[in-house]
């Protein structure tokens, strides 16, 4: 049995401005292929959720279904992915770089 890797996350709110939306339509990482269309779906899921969840477990649930999306890749494609993610989760104010594979 798989340990859910967002088991021990305590919730939080999350205070989103217009200008943390602003700045994630603004975010292009340096992907292509798959792990790119992933990326983008994940940034339109957050754009069109997130004010309406606020939390930080919802935020870490949708990055958690990503990484589960990319985990075929080879490993210089996953390293650059979880960077973008790095960079998406401080542009949203969580600080959650420990749960990015």
């Amino acid at each position: 049995m798989n340990r859910d890797p967002l088991r021990d996350v305590v919730d939080a709110p999350l205070f989103i401005v217009p200008r943390v939306l602003e700045r994630l339509r603004a975010l292009r990482p340096a992907l292509d292929g798959a792990a790119l269309a992933e990326f983008e779906r994940l940034r339109r899921c957050l754009l069109e959720g997130i004010e309406r969840h606020p939390t930080r477990f919802w935020v870490l649930r949708q990055v958690q279904k990503a990484v589960e999306a990319v985990e075929g890749e080879d490993i210089e494609t996953r390293r650059r992915f979880g960077a973008a993610l790095k960079e998406l989760l401080t542009i949203i104010g969580t600080n959650d770089a420990g749960v990015i594979p």
